[in-house]
């Protein structure tokens, strides 16, 4: 089974990202890897802390000679910041005049439910494991589980439909969600410049007087087949398990799969997607029938379906306000403002990489308990047979 997992905090020496289950044989390449670090690191209205670090995956085990061999692979992510904060966060006991408490908790934060569950006096610990920056991590892992399905031919990548109440309004093709991958000047991920425009227009409100605001991302899958995931268990279906797995992330308090949010307040005429037979295959399909629509977003029944995954994550605004919100100390009960930690304004971009990377490793880890095959070459060969099954159907 593919499994992934991280360590580190969010002012600690290193983040780590380890991940096991990963067939023998995937090429690993270390600048696309960094690509994906750097990826996370765009977008307009970023904090001071993307000016700071310069995100690089070095890879301990795992990999050789540019490629997995089968153990689990481990990789570290160096924080920059790190040599401001050795005395402030000591793995020995140091001085405690030197810890940076956080006096008073963050409201929409973990930081008052991570204190009184854990029994800390303050929420220094909490804010440091819960930050977004561990999703640094998660990035680097996904970017191997990318590596894995790319060889499937199968590609994951997002795009913004929503910041505030500025949104795109039309379609985006896949073409037009790919490219974004390669622009070396990343705003807010938008495919068309003038819902960028209004997007940015309204994060420049929020800058002006101190606040943070969120928005939609879109995930897609692209190329997967049908008959990934299974109606026959609860905890299998394939869209519980991507919405768990952008759930997971930091801020994101909804997602939505196809046309869910809408389809609740539409008739069913108008919501399914009528089935048609083709009499042969079109360039990339998997199988010969057709939908007219994907308003499923490529998943019935918690089954792939051949078209399509579109995963849509609903982002609040990040929770460290330049002018905070009332709160209480931990140590007096007196009501003061909220702790303030160096943040961003808007992050929905680098919300949707993160999401690209977990969506990555849990239909990665769908496909290998499918296929199985502890080389990549008999994994294809696994997977070209069930292709072949399903283009005869």
């Amino acid at each position: 089974m593919l499994r992934f997992s991280t360590a580190g905090e969010s002012h600690g020496e290193s983040l780590i990202a380890m991940v096991s289950g990963m067939p023998a044989g995937v090429p690993i390449d270390n600048a696309k890897i960094n690509r994906e670090l750097w990826r996370r690191q765009q977008g307009y209205a970023r904090g001071g802390r993307m000016r700071i670090e310069q995100d690089t995956a070095h890879f301990l085990s795992g990999v050789r000679h540019g490629k997995t061999i089968g153990s689990p692979i481990a990789m570290e992510i160096a924080n920059r910041d790190w040599k401001n904060w050795t005395e402030s966060l000591p793995v020995e006991t140091g001085d405690p005049a030197k810890h940076k408490a956080v006096a008073s908790p963050r409201p929409g934060h973990a930081d008052l439910a991570g204190a009184l569950k854990y029994d800390f006096p303050d929420a220094r610990y909490v804010l440091e494991r819960a930050s977004a920056r561990e999703t640094a991590a998660r990035v680097a892992a996904g970017a191997v589980a990318k590596a894995l399905l790319l060889e499937l031919g199968i590609d994951v990548a997002s795009h913004v439909t929503r910041v505030g109440r500025a949104e795109l309004t039309r379609e985006a093709s896949w073409e037009e969600i790919s490219r974004l991958r390669d622009k070396e000047e990343v705003m807010l991920g938008c495919v068309d410049e003038e819902s960028e425009a209004r997007m940015k227009a309204e994060v420049d409100i929020a800058l002006r007087t101190g606040d943070s605001i969120g928005g939609i991302f879109e995930v897609i899958i692209h190329g997967a087949p049908a008959g990934i995931g299974t109606h026959s268990n609860w905890d299998e279906r394939l869209d519980g398990i991507l919405a768990q797995a952008v759930m997971s992330l930091q801020a994101v308090k909804a997602v939505e799969i196809g046309r869910g949010v809408t389809a609740a307040e539409s008739l069913g005429s108008q919501v399914h997607d009528a089935i048609g037979y083709a009499d042969s295959l079109v360039d990339g399909a998997h199988t010969r029938f057709t939908r007219e629509r994907n308003n499923a977003g490529g998943i019935e029944g918690g089954i792939s379906n051949g078209e399509e995954i579109v995963v849509r994550g609903y982002l609040k605004p990040i929770s460290t306000l330049r002018r905070p919100l009332e709160s209480v100390r931990f140590d007096t009960r007196e009501v003061t403002k909220a702790a303030y930690e160096r943040s961003d304004v808007c992050v929905v971009p680098a919300a949707g990489v993160a999401a690209e990377a977990m969506v990555a490793l849990a239909f990665s880890r769908l496909l290998l308990e499918k296929f199985g095959g502890d080389s990549l070459r008999e994994l294809k060969r696994n997977f070209d047979s069930y292709l072949e099954q399903i283009r005869a159907y």
